[in-house]
């Protein structure tokens, strides 16, 4: 059915070609018209003759062409699957370039009468053999400057992180998921460590049976392989052991002071236990709380009272980020949207809590 198309629509463009061969030997053809003819009735007499002559032609001839028209594009794919890759690239692009550059050459050029036209097509045809030429000869060399420019790129990215200090990451804060784009914003310089035994106890969570904790340490080693496809940070596997008794709390320290890192967490207990040991620690809630929107006493601000509070008058309203808001006498506009006035604000390093009054 296809080829019976293809052969009608040779045809059609056989007869075509009759109606460009009429206009060409229009002035040939007019001396041959019989006296007794009109023009006009001329003219369509060989209009029509000659499209109907060439398209049979054609559609006679259709599988011959479609035959030849499969081998050339056969011997064309096979030859051109030959060529590797970067040297086809390399070919393609010079040729592009030596084609903008005769656009540029040839714009005066084509005003010339009679060999502008003829002038163009050459300088079009010699540029573009010798930029595809250039192109493919100097594949190798493009190559390796490709190359250098990404061995500097990632070498200044390590100067940078040379004289950093290592964050170490630890489970909670992975399976947060908040880190993977906070290296992407570039406020991490620095290695950052994963430790094997973090990694382990992330596998033991996403082969634990309840359902919740398996699809957290799940979320956690693709959080881990996110990060280490990563191009503007140096992720390192440590493979540090410690002894088997020591939780991972521990270990993390522990490595932090050995690898004079800092341990990245959002766990509030592992914040303090650190202090404790004068182990630096970046505390991701810590990090988010210091860009919330900063609120003070006396302002005020639109909120929904979405449940009772702890007081027998309380309501409780949530912030567009999370932050919890306890208003006073807000019990009674549960459900509803209403502007309230800041009266404190409680911050700690496990978050903000509001508190507010109705006006």
């Amino acid at each position: 059915m296809i080829k019976k198309a293809i052969r009608w629509f040779i045809g059609i463009g056989g007869g075509s070609v009759g109606v460009l061969i009429y206009f060409l030997m229009y002035n040939i053809l007019e001396t041959v018209k019989p006296a007794y003819m009109s023009k006009s009735i001329f003219d369509v007499a060989m209009l029509t003759t000659l499209f109907i002559l060439f398209g049979i032609i054609f559609y006679f001839i259709a599988p011959f062409l479609m035959k030849k028209s499969q081998q050339i594009a056969n011997y064309i794919q096979n030859e051109v699957s030959k060529i590797p890759l970067p040297e086809m690239i390399t070919t393609i692009f010079g040729f592009i370039i030596s084609i903008v550059i005769a656009y540029f050459v040839t714009s005066p050029i084509k005003a010339i009468p009679f060999v502008g036209i003829p002038l163009t097509m050459a300088i079009y045809i010699f540029l573009g053999y010798i930029g595809s030429n250039i192109g493919r000869i100097k594949k190798d060399e493009i190559a390796k400057y490709i190359h250098s420019k990404r061995i500097s790129s990632r070498e200044k990215i390590n100067k940078k992180t040379v004289n950093a200090m290592p964050k170490i990451l630890d489970t909670s804060v992975i399976i947060d998921g908040r880190i993977a784009d906070i290296i992407d914003t570039g406020f991490i310089e620095g290695k950052v460590i994963i430790p094997t035994f973090v990694l382990e106890e992330l596998r033991h969570i996403a082969d634990s049976a309840d359902d919740l904790k398996r699809v957290k340490g799940r979320r956690g080693l693709d959080i881990i392989n996110e990060i280490q496809n990563k191009s503007n940070v140096t992720v390192e596997v440590n493979e540090t052991k410690f002894d088997v008794e020591y939780e991972v709390d521990i270990k993390l320290l522990k490595l932090a002071e050995k690898l004079g890192g800092s341990v990245v967490t959002n766990d509030y207990n592992l914040n303090k236990v650190a202090q404790i040991q004068n182990v630096k620690v970046l505390n991701v809630n810590e990090l988010s709380n210091a860009v919330k929107p900063q609120l003070v006493s006396g302002e005020q601000i639109n909120v929904q009272i979405v449940k009772e509070g702890k007081e027998n008058s309380q309501g409780v309203a949530y912030l567009d980020d999370g932050t919890m808001i306890v208003v006073e006498n807000g019990k009674k506009f549960v459900g509803s949207s209403i502007e309230v006035e800041v009266t404190s604000v409680l911050q700690t390093p496990a978050g903000r809590m509001i508190f507010a009054k109705t006006k």
